[in-house]
């Protein structure tokens, strides 16, 4: 017990005159500056304070909101996902019984009618309808579009907003696709870059169609889209 609080001791004053050699090393040399001593140097080699360097509530200035002519070019940084689930039933069941039979009938002779029965009885016609009809539907339509579109300022609004048109044509092999852009966008949010996200375009009109070997897979023929559009069954 002795020899623990001795190594104690011992410990508590080593970490004391470090501490006070450190201090003392350090008040020596504040001395030897002067009585002038600050820490930006001494006064022929102090630089001037400026708020942007050595203001610690600085923030940076927002950039000048670019202007913008007509004719100028703005790149469209699209990335649309779209996502459409859709689910329908029917369950219909009609049911109709009809029954009519003649119980008089008459005989023209001349200007004059006469009752004329009928000798194989009266007429009778009877039917009944009993039509049943279910359906199920069920659709889920994933679609995403990520590509850029370089789009012309063809307007520009009294409040500076600017209508931008764009289309672009990409073939690869025998695949082509026709991308066009129309919209409204605001000056501010143009980037430094001259990029704008498609998702600040107000109006916007984005119509991408194709055209190839994988559109022609899963395309309907004219008789199916026409007996889509009628639906006679």
């Amino acid at each position: 017990m002795r020899d623990s609080c001795t190594r104690r001791s011992c410990l508590t004053a080593t970490v004391l005159l470090l501490s006070m050699a450190i201090v003392g090393e350090a008040a020596g040399q504040w001395e030897g500056m002067g009585p002038s001593a600050s820490p930006f140097g001494a006064p022929g080699q102090r630089r001037p304070l400026t708020l942007e360097k050595d203001g610690w509530t600085y923030h940076a200035p927002l950039p000048e909101v670019k202007t913008f002519k007509m004719h100028d070019v703005v790149t469209v940084v699209i990335n649309e996902l779209s996502v459409m689930t859709s689910e329908g039933e029917m369950d219909r069941k009609k049911k109709a019984h009809g029954e009519l039979a003649l119980k008089d009938w008459v005989l023209l002779r001349g200007l004059s009618l006469f009752p004329d029965p009928q000798s194989g009885g009266d007429p009778t016609v009877r039917g009944e309808v009993d039509n049943k009809m279910k359906s199920d539907a069920n659709m889920e339509l994933r679609d995403s579009l990520k590509t850029r579109v370089s789009c012309l300022v063809v307007d520009i609004r009294d409040n500076g907003n600017m209508i931008i048109e764009g289309h672009d044509t990409i073939t690869v092999n025998e695949e082509v696709w026709n991308i066009s852009l129309t919209g409204m966008i605001r000056a501010q949010d143009v980037q430094p870059d001259n990029t704008v996200l498609s998702e600040n375009i107000v109006y916007k009109r984005l119509v991408r169609n194709s055209a190839g070997h994988v559109r022609d897979g899963w395309d309907r023929g004219w008789l199916l889209k026409f007996l889509d559009k009628i639906q006679p069954f």
